[in-house]
């Protein structure tokens, strides 16, 4: 009888191969558990950005403030209305003339209200719109120039202003150039601070004490509305 003597197959394993696939599995393990995350963090990154975007609530509209230039400055033209604006003392004006490099200049109204030109020497703007005045230098210039051509800018309104002081967050004195009521005073100076009396809000003009109840004329109350009233030249608005 002859017997058979059987070998079972060896299997052969490489200890490298094994060391390194171990390493990549637990990479992709770590990998497909910390992928979610990073997913669930770049969704909430716009839901961040707009939580910081969004205004407090009941908190004035701010604005930005009316840019003011001086003589010799960088110009550009106040957004004054020229039929309707009465030029003051120390307001910067832009006297253009059509075609006349010479006679086109900056000019400050002195303190007695007047303007020098050249030719016609000093002539009265306080008082004036920027319409009627340039239409006083056209007819002045008529004896000089032929058919002249005059426009007249406001490029710095220094004559006329108001001031907003107390808890808001940017207290300062502000150009009137266009007309402009309580609430919108309160947005130019950056709104309120934090504890302010919203409710007792002071316009001092001259002798008077005029109150604004911001509170109520955000919801609206007829009142409120009536309080939010102009501001003249010289105001203060005073926020405790």
């Amino acid at each position: 009888m002859v017997s058979v003597w059987h070998c079972p197959m060896a299997t052969v394993y490489n200890r490298n191969y094994l060391v390194s696939a171990t390493l990549e599995e637990a990479k992709m393990a770590n990998a497909k558990k910390i992928f979610p995350l990073v997913m669930l963090a770049l969704a909430a990154i716009p839901a961040w950005a707009q939580a910081g975007k969004t205004p407090p609530a009941n908190s004035p509209q701010v604005f930005d403030a009316p840019k003011v230039t001086t003589a010799g400055a960088e110009p550009t033209a106040q957004a004054v209305n020229p039929t309707t604006y009465l030029i003051g003392p120390e307001d910067v004006l832009h006297i253009e003339v059509f075609r006349d490099a010479d006679m086109t200049r900056t000019v400050n109204v002195r303190p007695d209200g007047k303007i020098t030109m050249p030719l016609i020497d000093d002539v009265q703007a306080e008082g004036l719109t920027p319409e009627r005045l340039g239409a006083q230098l056209k007819e002045a210039l008529t004896q000089f120039l032929n058919s002249p051509q005059v426009t007249v800018s406001v490029w710095a309104v220094n004559s006329k202003s108001f001031t907003v002081t107390g808890r808001v967050n940017r207290v300062g004195k502000w150009p009137l150039v266009t007309p402009i009521r309580v609430f919108d005073a309160i947005g130019l100076a950056g709104g309120f601070l934090d504890f302010a009396d919203e409710k007792h809000v002071q316009i001092v003009r001259g002798g008077e004490r005029l109150t604004f109840n911001y509170r109520d004329y955000v919801k609206g109350k007829k009142e409120a509305l009536d309080q939010n009233i102009w501001l003249q030249n010289g105001d203060a608005v005073v926020v405790k």
